[in-house]
């Protein structure tokens, strides 16, 4: 898990699958076990009572679990099924015509120029940006918002720190009491008056004929944060990269721009801006002949299981004509992506109007792009535009 591996992740990924889908490895804490094969990965996905999400209460510097990623089934299910309309295909439209307007805004701020930084006139404010209209908060604390973000996100990077040092957990810790203390001062205002906004209705809405507790809307509110910024802004850099990388596939996005669903769910793929996630094992158990101990961490790797050849024979292969695409980029089972309709509209919004609007473009030559491991997303994206970038 270096910025060597996240840059191009493909080879490591095919390594570890030739070696086996299932392998027991050292972890960051003990042993460990690895899964890199897409029926494996399935099988972790489909039993969350043997490999648990609920075991990672607390390792974001957070107080109490994340409502609902940090719980399993039962409880896991009460609040997916007070959230999930939210964010339902449906309920998620409404949000178009001010994603649309917060991209061309930012677009126009820098259409002219020969030379732009992508990630950080782009694709980092524009998904913190939307989160800030979703709950009704004001585009001035967009600063505030990207800071905690990377506080809880990658403190570690930010410190310029190994991960497991004692300073990155206290400085996690540390942004975790800041939005607690955010979020709990603009419940308050809503409280006092509602507004027409995720959080308004989040106060409103009921669990089995109770409201939510201030700790659970805080919960709820906490994960919104730490979730919903890096993982559009990371699809959006991978993405991006790769067109600028292949001008004839750019080429067919421009000139068929009906076709972006298809270009999103195939990019999403192959890319997998989420690189892995984990699950602790609650028994002793056994995945693809591999033994598993009760109290192990098990490593998702979602990227290596989209490239499975077992799976999709041609998934080496970028195809924006694949008729199916059963990727797992959003994660499976009770906890895929709570917010994968709302991504799946941003991108769709972003990656049309972006290319009608600046339809030439590539990475500034001499520049070697350092993603981050985990979520692959960039500081920094140097970006030259216009006919003379091709």
């Amino acid at each position: 898990m270096t910025i060597d591996v996240a840059r191009d992740p493909r080879p490591v990924f095919r390594a570890l699958r030739d070696s086996g889908r299932v392998q027991r490895m050292d972890g960051l804490s003990g042993p460990a076990v690895v899964a890199t094969g897409r029926a494996a990965i399935d099988e972790i996905f489909k039993y969350p009572d043997v490999y648990s999400s609920a075991a990672h209460a607390g390792t974001l510097g957070n107080l109490r679990p994340l409502i609902p990623i940090e719980y399993d089934p039962p409880e896991q299910r009460k609040y997916r099924k007070l959230i999930n309309p939210v964010f339902s295909p449906a309920a998620v439209e409404r949000w178009k015509e001010p994603v649309t307007r917060l991209v061309h805004e930012l677009i126009d701020g820098f259409i002219g120029a020969g030379e732009i930084d992508f990630a950080k006139q782009f694709s980092t404010p524009l998904p913190s940006q939307i989160f800030l209209t979703l709950l009704g908060l004001p585009l001035e604390d967009l600063p505030t918002f990207l800071r905690l973000k990377d506080g809880i996100v990658r403190p570690s990077l930010l410190l310029g720190l190994p991960p497991n040092h004692p300073d990155v957990k206290a400085h996690q810790r540390a942004t975790a009491q800041e939005i607690y203390a955010y979020y709990d001062k603009v419940l308050d205002e809503r409280e006092a008056e509602r507004r027409d906004d995720l959080l308004s209705h989040l106060l409103d809405v009921e669990v089995d004929g109770e409201k939510l507790t201030r700790h659970e809307l805080l919960d709820i509110c906490f994960l919104f944060l730490t979730a919903g910024l890096d993982t559009v802004s990371a699809s959006l850099e991978t993405f991006m990269a790769y067109l600028a990388e292949h001008p004839e596939r750019r080429a067919e996005v421009v000139a068929s721009p009906d076709n972006i669903d298809n270009v999103i769910e195939e990019l999403l793929r192959y890319e997998s801006p989420v690189m892995l996630v984990s699950r602790f094992a609650t028994t002793d158990t056994e995945l693809a002949g591999c033994p598993v101990h009760k109290g192990e961490q098990v490593y998702v790797f979602i990227g290596a299981a989209n490239l499975d050849e077992e799976e999709l024979p041609d998934a080496d292969q970028v195809r924006f004509d694949r008729p199916v695409n059963r990727h797992i980029a959003f994660g499976g089972g009770v906890h895929r992506c709570l917010g994968s309709h709302l991504a799946r509209l941003e991108l769709r919004i972003i990656l049309r109007e972006w290319h009608a609007r600046i339809p030439h473009y590539r990475i500034k030559p001499g520049t070697r792009l350092s993603l981050s491991p985990g979520v692959r997303s960039l500081n920094s994206f140097p970006m030259v535009l216009g006919e003379g970038a091709e």
